[in-house]
């Protein structure tokens, strides 16, 4: 097929969403083909009190507005990636960010997993499709996806799927099993 011939791919733009701490910058980073857009700042003395680094204590930045990367899946098919703010304060962002998307990757952090569910609770409130990925800090698989499921008391069709997002094919497999996942949605809606 000659170069003028070629159709362009199909652009499509997922959200990665989590708590605080739970790897959204580190995965949009990790996957990205192109340097990313980040709107990190440090975190300082000022927001003592406001953000709770139980058990991230080493995290020393935090996301302000959003993460931008790209990631080309196939020839046909490249992803805009969004890494959503983390903290209740930055949620006004959200909807902005939300509009137009395909669906979401929800990181989950299994040592502060109640830190996710104001992430499904939005994704589930607005219909838009969500998987959730369990990021394996340090290798460590603390948690079955199936206590995972049961603990964010998410719908049986809702992938929950270990990854580790400071790695490359572990992220972009989370993505793929995303696009898998709304195009099965999508079809089971149609029939």
């Amino acid at each position: 097929m000659a170069a003028e011939e070629r159709r362009a791919p199909v652009a499509l733009k997922v959200l990665v969403a989590g708590g605080f701490g739970a790897g959204r910058t580190t995965m949009v980073g990790a996957v990205s083909e192109i340097r990313v857009l980040q709107t990190e700042e440090m975190l300082t003395d000022v927001s003592v009190g406001t953000d709770d680094l139980s058990g991230v204590e080493a995290k020393t930045s935090t996301t302000v507005a959003m993460d931008f990367g790209r990631i080309t899946i196939d020839q046909d098919l490249v992803l805009y990636l969004f890494g959503t703010p983390g903290q209740d304060r930055f949620w006004f962002l959200w909807d902005e960010l939300a509009q137009g998307a395909l669906g979401a990757v929800v990181l989950a952090d299994t040592r502060r997993l109640a830190d996710c569910f104001p992430s499904i609770d939005y994704f589930e409130t607005r219909n838009l499709p969500f998987l959730v990925g369990v990021n394996c800090f340090d290798n460590e698989q603390k948690f079955s996806p199936a206590a995972v499921r049961t603990a964010l008391d998410l719908d049986d069709e809702v992938p929950v799927v270990l990854c580790d997002a400071r790695d490359r094919a572990s992220g972009k497999e989370l993505l793929i099993e995303l696009v898998e996942y709304v195009i099965k949605r999508n079809s089971a809606r149609r029939d």
